[in-house]
């Protein structure tokens, strides 16, 4: 991998990440676009923690604040606050997806070639989810008056989004896409679902890129050196840090109708030059 390709696939991550379209697809479908050798699983998972560098950085305030509110609601007792709710709610939500991905690593002996990360898999992941979150934007949405915000989290929101989060197990499916269009469903406003998928993916997207990390430095980083490997965590914090800045202001004053129109699109070009023979 060339430096700069590492560098490429840092911005493909960063920018991925967090909107709902599948970062997992793009750093698949981009290097087979651009006939690119698959930097693999491994590469996308550690990358990925510069995307965990970013959120961490930017919720460093409600993080904090839900940290400490947590252990005064310990040693005081006091298990409705609402900062115990959410801490609760984000290691229940995290529970599916780890036993899920444990499961992936017991009995999907090579996945980065599995059928789960062909290009055709990927495109109907993201043709599925698109409708999905259609469905979410109408029928979740209704009723202005009735969406939740942020301070109205409950603990079923988080295992029930956590739920959905084991969804991105697939790529193409997009954890933060399949996680806002669970809150949608549920009824919390689209800031909200929004904010509560990114805490939520601190902790699962975190453990997968150590895991992998801690592969790649016990079998050898091979044709990825540590080199690309900093290169693209560098542009992956960089342009995480933008991208979810970014979604949480647009989400204040529009829909999410743009993303579900992007993933059909997407998934029917990928479908269209695989058929064509444009892409292998």
């Amino acid at each position: 991998m060339e430096y700069w390709q590492a560098f490429v696939l840092g911005i493909v991550q960063g920018l991925t990440e967090f909107l709902p379209i599948s970062s997992s697809a793009h750093l698949k479908v981009v290097p087979a676009i651009f006939r690119w050798a698959d930097a693999g699983v491994s590469f996308d998972a550690v990358i990925q923690l510069g995307s965990i560098v970013a959120v961490v950085s930017y919720f460093w305030k409600d993080l904090s604040t839900i940290t400490l509110g947590t252990i005064s609601a310990l040693q005081n007792k006091q298990y409705k606050s609402q900062e115990f709710k959410i801490a609760v709610a984000i290691a229940l939500g995290t529970v599916p997806i780890l036993f899920g991905g444990l499961l992936i690593k017991v009995f999907v002996k090579d996945y980065d070639n599995s059928p789960l990360r062909s290009l055709t898999a990927i495109a109907i992941a993201s043709i599925v989810m698109s409708s999905l979150l259609a469905l979410a934007e109408i029928f979740g949405q209704r009723g202005k008056t009735e969406k939740r915000q942020f301070q109205r989290v409950r603990v079923i929101d988080g295992i029930l989004m956590g739920l959905a989060q084991t969804m991105a197990l697939v790529p193409g499916v997009s954890r933060s896409g399949s996680t806002l269009t669970a809150g949608l469903f549920l009824g919390l406003d689209r800031v909200a679902a929004t904010r509560f998928s990114f805490l939520l993916g601190i902790p699962a997207i975190t453990i997968a890129g150590l895991v992998e990390l801690l592969s790649i430095i016990k079998k050898g980083f091979g044709d990825v050196g540590i080199a690309q490997l900093a290169i693209g965590l560098f542009s992956s914090v960089i342009f995480s840090y933008l991208a979810i800045a970014w979604l949480l202001k647009f989400f204040q004053t529009h829909t999410t109708w743009v993303f579900v129109g992007y993933r059909l699109v997407f998934g029917a070009l990928i479908l269209t030059g695989l058929g064509l023979g444009w892409l292998k």
